[in-house]
């Protein structure tokens, strides 16, 4: 079973990087041509997400689906959800809708993959490094003011436990900063898909799921903990909707 499992993770890991490589040959000129007139990186950014929806479907050891409906948000929107494994990217790109995503700078440095991350308008952070923090979260705030959800992971790194980690600050004062909606979702069933510290995949049913908006009209920066609290009780909620799935 192990060796088994090894010689499809390490085919899995082929897959994936052979699509990234298609995947770029499409978006390097893709870039190119569009970005005169789509300075929001939408197509660029569309097709690299669609690029890990066809890696997901085409693993042997995963089944994502998005559960309930999944309508577009409209408006400055700070998009922010639990977070299990390094297989979440892969399950949130399912939903129909672009978003520049906040993630950790190594991730940029990997060769195609990172680059894709830069050409789709991704921001990089430093983990620990505030000044490196507060530029990540003004170029959100850009994309927000260009009318493009932002993506992030209040956590901040994956959780090892059932339990979900303290949230950060950041997602919140951003969007009341820019007085965005609040987005919550939920990813469940991704903990085993690619466990942490692992580069062996395992058998996952994974469901994402979309909550209500939060609205940050009228709120100060004092109203923070407010906001993550109802952010994080309406995570809960989607969570056990989920896990009522398996």
């Amino acid at each position: 079973m192990r060796l088994g499992n090894a010689l499809l993770s390490a085919w899995t890991w082929a897959e994936i990087g052979l699509m990234s490589v298609l995947g770029f040959a499409v978006q390097v000129p893709l870039f190119l041509v569009t970005w005169p007139v789509d300075r929001r990186r939408y197509l660029p950014g569309r097709l690299f997400r669609l690029v890990g929806v066809a890696s997901a479907k085409l693993t042997p050891f995963w089944r994502f689906r998005v559960h309930g409906p999944a309508q577009r948000p409209t408006g400055r929107t700070v998009v922010v959800s639990n977070h299990q494994s390094n297989a979440d990217p892969f399950l949130v790109s399912h939903l129909p809708w672009e978003m520049k995503w906040l993630g950790k700078a190594s991730l940029f440095q990997v060769p195609i993959v990172g680059w894709m991350m830069w050409l789709a308008g991704d921001i990089p952070v430093h983990r620990g490094a505030a000044d490196s923090a507060r530029d990540a979260l003004e170029k959100c705030g850009r994309w927000l003011e260009r009318g493009m959800p932002v993506m992030i992971f209040p956590e901040g790194t994956r959780s090892t436990t059932e339990e979900m980690l303290p949230f950060k600050d950041g997602a919140f004062r951003l969007a009341i900063q820019h007085q965005a909606q609040l987005l919550p979702l939920a990813v469940s069933g991704t903990r085993k898909a690619l466990p942490k510290h692992s580069w062996r995949f395992e058998r996952s049913n994974g469901w994402v799921t979309v909550g209500n908006p939060i609205s940050t009209q009228g709120m100060t920066l004092e109203d923070v903990d407010t906001l993550k609290a109802q952010a994080r009780e309406q995570i809960e909620a989607l969570r056990g909707r989920l896990r009522a799935l398996d």
